[in-house]
Formats: C-alpha cells, structure tokens, sequence
C-alpha cells in the first residue's frame, strides 16, 4: 500500500508539474492570450495583465464548460457615440455647367511670376467693358476649343490664348498680315493647310484655323518640352526662340522663357496670358464679373454640297447675318463656293431649320455668276452692263488699289435680284488681307473728348485693332496713336490746322 502511494504521488505530482510548465498559447490575431487558456477563476477588471494578477496555475478545474469572459473597457477609456462625420467627394464624372469651371479644372501649365504678369492683371481689371466684349464674343467658340484641348490632352489654359492673339474676333488683322482668332501670318497658314485665295481664308475658318493651331503648339511643345518656351514660339518664331536659348546656352545663361532676350512684344506674350488665366481663376479677387458660358455645344457643322449666297444661307438658318458670319468668317465675298471649306457652321439649335427650309428651297442658290476676264475686258464696262457700279464690283471681289487684275482673273458678277448690298463692315475681309501693300500707317493726335469708338469709326478700324496697334488705357489729349489703314487722314480746315501750328510753337 504504500508504495501504491508513493507511486501515485509520484504520478499526481509529475501531472502538476506538466500543467504548471506548460506553455501559455497567444492569439496571434490581436496578440493576447486566448479565451481557451484564461483562468476560469474571476479576473480582476484593474489587472494589468501581470503574472502576479493572474490566476493560480494550480486552481481547480471545473468539469462545466468555462464561462464566457466578456472585455471589459479601462477605466481610462471612453467610448465615443458620435457618429463618424461623412467626408463629401467630389465627383470627377460630373459636368459642371459653366464651361468656365470646366477650363479651371483643365489648368496643368506651370504658373510664370513675372511683374509683367501683375501689371497686366491690372491693365485687364481696369478694362471692364473691354474684358466683357472679349467674353461675350469668346462664347461662340470657347466649348469648341476646350473640347479639342481636352481630346488632345493638351493644358485648358490655352483655350484664352485667343484672348491675347485677336480678342475673339475672327476678323482680327495684325501689322504682320496675321489673321483670324489664331493669327496665324500667311506662310505658317499654308505650312498647315490653311487655304488662301481671293475666295477664302482658313487662317478665319474657326473650325480649321483651331485645328491648325493645336497641331502647331504641340510641335512647338515637343520641340522644347516647355510651354512658355511654345508659346513665344508661337509669338516669335521656332528659329528666333531656338537661337536665343542657343545664344544663352554658350554664355552659360538659363534658358526659361524669362531668361532669354526677345522683343518686347514676346516678352509681354505668356505674362499677358498668365494674367487672364489668374483673372478666370478667381475674378471676384480682381473685380471681375465674368458672366457664365454654358458648357453645351454652341455650334455644329454641316456638309454643304452646293454652291450658296451667303445671305440667303443665313436667311434659311433663320439667323442674322452678323450671327452666321461670325461663325462663318473665312468667306472673302458673298457667294459661298466650293473653292473653300465644304462645311458651314451654324448654332446647335438652327441646323435642323436649315436643312428643313433648304429641302424646301426651289429657287436657285446662288445670285451671283462667276467670270473670268478675258483680253480686252474692262472692270467698269462689265460694271455697267450689270447695273452695279464700279466701286461696289471691286468691293464685293476684294479689289484693292494694287491688286492686280488682268486676264485669267475671276470675279462675281450680279444676276437679276442679286443684293448688292455690302456685308457687315466688321465682316468684310481686311483690306490688307487682299492686297498687303495697301494699308498705311497713320499717325493720330487724341483730341480733347475723343473716344476711342469715334476714333475706329473715323478709320474704318476696329477698337480691338487700335488697343492691339498702342498701349491704350486711359485716351489723354494729346496722346499720339498709331493707326493702320487705307484711309487717307481727315482733312481739317485751314483755321483749325493753323491753330495746330500755334499749338506746336508755343
């Protein structure tokens, strides 16, 4: 018997000993000791989880299942009620409705700090009326541009470069021969496709001058990796800017746009857009009150298969002239023809009228026929047999005072109830445009009350080509404007020139 005892406490105690050397198991989880493994005996809430506050290892075991051991918080906890706040998205699927806000999202062109750029801030927040016409024309085009800019995944911010180029007037004529919201110079127009003849100017199409003009500002931008570098290309020149950089390179010198040398008019060029870009980004810091444009198409483009007058084209879109000319304006006389752009713009909502009354339509299209002249012919006997006279002929064909006009030259002539009447001033193709050696430089002297309206309506020029030509704020008397026109300058009676004369010799 006792040494079945002292066996079994040989037993029990080894069986002990394994219990209490047994290793704890640890969820590795959440990194704390499993339920499976925790002391039945009750567990002291303030334990720090120390070995001296837990349970003895060699207590009683209990045959029932183990009780349910529920966390209980710390006292140095709280628990938090409040429901977490939702952070609002902004979805990047959501077509906003002002294109303006469309062109801000697009913005991706480093910025350029320059004073320049201040001061043309100013200069632009000081114009309000002027800031206004330029918007007000620039929504007839603006959706198409941003659109193409997007497509190309090009930056929004040069959907505002006609803001600096023409002001949004697609009749706009530089000193240099550029034309059309782009202003593009003749040569670079031909360089990408842009037609010129006595007929049409694509350098004024606005469909094909933008498309030209994007494809020119991405080769620009691969050639130097660098925006504002083309963008003075784009001002100045490719060559002009690549020589400059070269020039700077081999003296050690920066090569940024702020760095090189150039004219002043380049050198104002990228400040002037970095301006109305800042101005567009936020026109309440500037005082700017920019009226919202609809991101919705403004226009869409027909094929045109026939011949058309373009009178009566506006006439069966069921829209003014001025209208259907400013989205038309590569046109250079009244006859639409095929010699040109195959397409006619018109706004979104009127080319369903058109083609519903051209469908319509069972008079002829055209009022007009065209002539070639031959040997021997005579602008003003071919006038007067047409009932027109020879001023009006040469004004409805674009000839100037140098054009030259001989054998193999066509020109429009009226057929009976043709209308004679002249287009729009502001739509007729610029002198210059038809015969480049005509225009003249005309130096002007402001005068106590003249406005710069009376001024353009005096020359037969538009107020954006004098603020283009001169630095205009403020007109002062006395302020000397340069002007390019064929007009000949006012005549002034003899009493007013003398007092000119005294003027100067005092």
């Amino acid at each position: 018997m006792s040494v079945l005892r002292l066996v079994t406490a040989i037993v029990f105690a080894a069986l002990t000993s394994a219990c209490a050397l047994a290793p704890q198991q640890t969820d590795v989880s959440t990194g704390s000791k499993s339920a499976a493994d925790t002391p039945s005996a009750t567990v002291d809430p303030t334990s720090d989880g120390s070995a001296s506050n837990r349970g003895s290892a060699a207590a009683p075991r209990s045959s029932a299942p183990p009780p349910r051991i529920q966390a209980l918080p710390s006292p140095t906890a709280r628990e938090v009620e409040d429901k977490l706040r939702v952070i609002p998205t902004i979805d990047l699927t959501a077509v906003p409705p002002d294109l303006w806000d469309r062109i801000r999202t697009g913005f991706s062109m480093p910025n350029l700090s320059s004073p320049l750029v201040q001061e043309r801030q100013i200069w632009y927040a000081s114009q309000p009326s002027y800031v206004k016409r330029m918007v007000e024309r620039s929504k007839r085009y603006l959706y198409y541009i941003v659109e193409e800019l997007e497509k190309r995944g090009m930056p929004t911010e040069l959907a505002l470069l006609p803001m600096v180029e023409s002001a949004f007037n697609p009749m706009a004529y530089s000193r240099s021969h550029a034309s059309g919201l782009w202003q593009f110079i003749p040569s670079t127009g031909k360089n990408y496709n842009l037609e010129q003849n006595s007929w049409y100017d694509g350098r004024r199409d606005i469909v094909a001058s933008t498309s030209a003009a994007l494809d020119y500002l991405q080769f620009l931008y691969q050639m130097h990796g660098d925006w504002h570098l083309a963008l003075a290309s784009y001002n100045w020149g490719e060559n002009a800017v690549a020589r400059a950089i070269e020039k700077n390179r081999a003296k050690g010198l920066p090569t940024d746009y702020l760095s090189l040398s150039m004219p002043a008019e380049t050198r104002y060029y990228v400040p002037k857009l970095q301006a109305l870009k800042n101005i567009i980004a936020n026109p309440h810091s500037f005082g700017v009150d920019l009226e919202p444009v609809p991101n919705t198409p403004y226009f869409v483009t027909i094929e045109r298969t026939r011949d058309i007058d373009v009178r009566l084209a506006a006439k069966l879109a069921d829209m003014p002239l001025d209208e259907f000319l400013a989205l038309n304006p590569g046109h250079n006389r009244p006859v639409i023809i095929a010699n040109g752009s195959t397409e006619l713009v018109l706004p979104a909502d009127k080319a369903k009228i058109f083609l519903a009354n051209l469908q319509e339509h069972d008079a002829p299209l055209v009022s007009w026929q065209t002539y070639t002249l031959k040997r021997g012919d005579s602008l003003q006997h071919l006038a007067s047999k047409h009932g027109i006279s020879l001023a009006s002929l040469k004004q409805i064909n674009g000839i100037g005072r140098r054009t030259r006009v001989g054998p193999g030259y066509q020109v429009l002539l009226p057929l009976k109830g043709a209308s004679i009447e002249p287009l729009p001033v502001s739509f007729r193709p610029p002198a210059a445009a038809q015969s480049r050696t005509s225009a003249r430089k005309i130096s002007y002297t402001v005068k106590r009350g003249d406005t710069l309206s009376e001024i353009a309506d005096r020359y037969k020029v538009s107020i954006d080509d004098l603020r283009r030509w001169n630095k205009i704020g403020r007109l002062n008397a006395g302020q000397r404007l340069t002007i390019e026109t064929n007009q000949q300058a006012p005549k002034t009676s003899g009493r007013s020139a003398k007092k000119r004369r005294t003027a100067r010799h005092k």
